[in-house]
């Protein structure tokens, strides 16, 4: 190793499809499988993880755009890594499937980075935080009010008192099932617990408020894309209307999207698989700070654990139910969220401490 560390050799990717365990809907969308595009970082014998949850194409981007940009650079040097990584896409357009190959990119560089030095990612960030807390996030509008049951009396089972359930079925279109629902989800969790829902943007600026209205009464303290994340006068405007916190970020490709959000909710989300990476989510972090606002993570609850214990403002972690089940199957040293958070790090694992199961990932790849 020079005075700069390794290079990094080269970029591997690989497409996994991998099946929903059942019928999977939210407020504006339906799907029965969910895409992980998993990069590999080389340098030397040292390797590196990180991963997407987007398009097919996503992983053409990797080869064809990224690649080049980063081969031979020194891979412990990830923020020039993605500075050369923001240039080279420049006129490919960034926001989308291009933001997520940045993003997966990162994430390896970073887990190559921590892994040859031979620390647990938390430790080379520097950790706020002992523990992270995480809330299950699920509750799809296709769910049973059995299957609904089933999966929050499991993670109370594991000590979870967050949850979260998805509303605005149809485009807002069937306003008292959503109550119904959500109403169902506070009997089961009991009085105590934090009930959180999710519209995904499905509602209109007065649904959204009239539906909060009445969510005050069951509890709900978290109201999560109750019009569109593009509607930030909407957004600022229930914000002021409701009494739960109003959370938006999810789709957020870059750092300057983060700054016109930020005026106009409670707490501000960002997911590292979509922003650009580790890099860009603890400046977004940073941005949250200077806001007075806190941060949450959005779902890939494996890539944030490490970032999120590094952050002084970070309100909790999404333990995303496709993502959880993915990340146990295709990972060894998934983490457990036993008594409601996660403690990256503590096991002295190097990086990111997951190790791929070859065999599992075979199963599902496309390419």
């Amino acid at each position: 190793m020079n005075g700069v560390g390794p290079a990094l050799d080269g970029l591997d990717v690989q497409v996994l499809e991998i099946p929903t365990d059942g019928p999977e809907a939210d407020g504006t969308f339906a799907w029965d499988s969910t895409t992980m595009v998993l990069v590999t970082a080389r340098a030397g014998e040292a390797t590196g993880l990180g991963w997407t949850y987007g398009a097919p194409a996503t992983a053409q981007a990797v080869t064809g755009l990224l690649a080049p940009a980063v081969t031979g650079r020194p891979a412990l040097d990830v923020p020039a890594a993605n500075e050369a990584m923001a240039r080279a896409v420049r006129n490919a357009g960034r926001p989308g499937l291009v933001a997520g190959a940045v993003s997966a990119v990162d994430i390896a560089l970073w887990d190559l980075k921590a892994r040859l030095l031979d620390l647990p990612l938390v430790r080379l960030l520097g950790a706020a935080r002992d523990e992270v807390p995480v809330y299950g996030s699920g509750g799809f509008t296709t769910y049973s009010d059995h299957r609904l049951a089933e999966q929050l009396t499991g993670w109370s089972r594991q000590g979870l008192t967050r949850f979260k359930i998805k509303i605005g079925e149809g485009w807002g279109g069937d306003e008292q099932r959503d109550l119904r629902r959500t109403e169902r989800a506070r009997t089961l969790i009991g009085e105590d617990a934090e009930l959180y829902v999710d519209a995904n943007g499905a509602y209109t600026r007065k649904q959204a408020v009239r539906i909060g209205r009445t969510l005050a009464g069951l509890g709900v303290t978290w109201y999560e894309e109750p019009v569109s994340s593009d509607d930030l006068t909407g957004l600022a405007l229930v914000r002021d209307t409701v009494t739960a916190d109003v959370a938006a970020g999810e789709y957020g490709y870059d750092l300057p999207y983060f700054a016109r959000m930020a005026p106009t909710v409670d707490c501000l989300q960002a997911d590292a698989t979509r922003c650009g990476g580790l890099t860009v989510w603890l400046r977004a972090a940073a941005l949250a700070e200077a806001h007075g606002l806190q941060l949450s993570g959005h779902c890939a609850p494996h890539v944030h654990a490490h970032a999120a214990a590094a952050i002084p403002n970070l309100r909790h972690l999404e333990w995303f139910h496709d993502h959880v089940r993915i990340e146990h199957l295709l990972f060894d040293g998934a983490l457990d969220p036993a008594g409601g958070s996660i403690h990256p790090g503590d096991d002295g694992a190097p990086g990111l401490g997951l190790t791929l199961r070859p065999q599992e990932a075979e199963r599902f790849r496309t390419r």
